[in-house]
């Protein structure tokens, strides 16, 4: 199987300023490896550490230590660690996008410009515009259109979870991390979602979904990893 992204002994720690420098080991010897098509379900309890790895894999926060590699179709294998400021963004504009549990957007912007955004710079076939494909995602995650020119701010946490997720999955990304896809959802917009995420991933994306919803898990997951205080703890299968 097509490697794309291989985690190697990672470790992230954050140093307490207002308590003394006191130092906190977030994550503690990770090792991880991500195959093309391959989804893979980060569970454990709050404050395990999952979010944590989805944001040292996204660079948004900075691992202290190991290696993340990540196998890019325009950048070929590099570190995400040790990647400068320009090629990660690069890689988030083309290749990897990282999806929190809460959309946060610019006040005042439209859900179509939000879902558009994500397609801004990038070609698209016979003429078909990036606002287009920004509705036709809306509709099938049935946002109803007379919100669509409205600003998600105002919408309810399902609603803007809908945003949220057409906004990472407009533009294809080749690695996907998403965290807590089917929150707020009801069931049949959860299976909806569920339906758009494994399409991405028969198209060949690799995925690392963070969920507490057993079911979701179930119907998206090759396999689980579980983190417990910063460790993986033990695979475990569906």
């Amino acid at each position: 199987m097509e490697k794309i992204l291989e985690v190697k002994g990672l470790e992230k720690q954050f140093l307490l300023h207002i308590l003394n420098d006191k130092k906190i080991l977030a994550l503690n010897d990770i090792h991880l490896t991500l195959h093309r098509g391959e989804m893979i379900g980060l569970v454990g309890k709050s404050g395990s550490g999952k979010s944590t790895l989805m944001k040292c894999l996204y660079r948004t926060y900075l691992a202290s230590a190991g290696q993340i590699v990540f196998f890019s179709d325009s950048l070929g294998p590099i570190d995400l660690i040790q990647a400068d400021d320009h090629s990660i963004l690069q890689l988030r504009k083309k290749e990897i996008t990282y999806c929190a549990q809460f959309l946060s957007v610019i006040p005042r912007v439209s859900a179509v410009d939000v879902v558009a955004a994500g397609l801004y710079g990038r070609a698209l076939p016979d003429g078909d515009s990036a606002q287009a494909a920004a509705r036709s995602l809306l509709a099938r995650l049935e946002l109803a259109p007379d919100l669509w020119d409205a600003y998600p701010a105002t919408f309810s946490g399902g609603e803007q979870q809908r945003v949220n997720v057409a906004k990472a999955l407009i533009a294809n990304p080749r690695l996907l991390l998403i965290d807590e896809p089917t929150a707020s959802l009801d069931q049949k917009t959860k299976d909806i979602v569920i339906d758009l995420i494994l399409e991405l991933k028969a198209q060949g994306a690799a995925v690392l979904v963070i969920s507490h919803d057993a079911y979701t898990l179930d119907r998206l997951c090759d396999r689980q990893i579980e983190l417990k205080n910063g460790k993986i703890e033990s695979p475990i299968y569906p």
